[in-house]
């Protein structure tokens, strides 16, 4: 078996990842996304990585490259598929809506008057996010008009991609944390709040991590978030109502993970090479039966069809 983890840089998840996989004596490659160039008519080199896990910071990066290697027959964790939905926050919202996953009501608009009228049809406070980035960068929360208005002239006349859609959520008036969980193929594995003083609970923003019981209502709510983006390994998180609700806030792909082992007991990097692993022993099976079919159809040698066996 011969696994790849792409990165564009290594952080300290992506150590504790490539140490594991030395630790398990598993045949792996560190491919850095950076100085990789892949003739699209002629991707057989790739194909040699039983299964890659993509650990790129760009989201474009980490799409591009998936592509390519799915292209090559190489299964990707995650998927570009997966990595196209949740880095969209638009792509996410509706498919959450679709699966008919409780999650923030959201209105979408593209210019500053109609922007104004999405934030009112929200009713204040509403919360302005841009459809892609991370780390709680660039969120507003707006109590009146006077701020709305100041928030959206801003955002158009910076311009830029990020700023082009109007993304407006009604403001969810949890308690002062929010939740994370940790999920690996259909399963759960560990889970975090994170509370703040500040509205905006990540812990990049300053939030404080504390170890969070999964309940069967949360193990069950995001199987079918995790599912309707197209699954993998995933961070996703919740806020809770004061009814006691639980919505989904946003599915992340690519999600760090250094300050939740020790908070969670879990050994999150090793339970994501567990799914690598079975997504590349998967491949290799497969790979194995296609050889076979042809050998039994007279189109490839017997010996060479199951592991090389003579």
């Amino acid at each position: 078996m011969h696994v790849g983890i792409l990165v564009s840089r290594v952080r300290t998840e992506e150590r504790l990842l490539i140490d594991e996989l030395a630790r398990r004596g598993i045949s792996h490659e560190v491919i850095d996304v950076r100085s990789l160039v892949v003739d699209a008519e002629n991707v057989r080199d790739l194909a040699r990585f039983d299964a890659v896990l993509e650990r790129c910071i760009s989201q474009t990066q980490a799409i591009t490259f998936a592509r390519l290697f799915e292209h090559a027959g190489v299964p990707c964790v995650n998927a570009s598929r997966t990595i196209e939905t949740c880095g969209d926050k638009l792509a996410t919202t509706l498919a959450l809506v679709r699966a008919g996953v409780p999650s923030p009501r959201t209105v979408i608009a593209c210019e500053e008057e109609s922007a104004i009228r999405a934030v009112e049809t929200i009713g204040y406070p509403a919360v302005l996010k841009p459809t892609v980035g991370s780390w709680g960068r660039l969120l507003a929360r707006v109590h009146d008009r006077d701020a709305a208005e100041a928030i959206i002239e801003h955002k158009a006349t910076l311009g830029g991609p990020q700023h082009s859609v109007f993304y407006v959520q009604e403001y969810v008036n949890k308690p002062d944390r929010d939740l994370r969980i940790f999920t690996v193929g259909d399963e759960a594995i560990a889970a975090i709040s994170r509370s703040s003083e500040h509205w905006i609970t990540n812990t990049a923003r300053g939030g404080k991590a504390a170890g969070l019981t999964i309940t069967p209502e949360i193990a069950n709510l995001c199987r079918t978030a995790s599912r309707c983006v197209g699954g993998g390994v995933l961070a996703i998180d919740l806020l809770e109502t004061a009814e006691g609700r639980l919505l989904v806030s946003e599915v992340n792909h690519t999600m760090e993970f250094r300050n939740s082992i020790t908070t969670t007991g879990v050994d999150i990097p090793g339970r994501i090479l567990d799914w690598l692993l079975e997504v590349a022993a998967g491949r290799q099976a497969a790979s194995n039966d296609s050889s076979l079919v042809r050998v039994m159809r007279g189109d490839a040698e017997p010996t060479t069809a199951v592991g090389g066996a003579r």
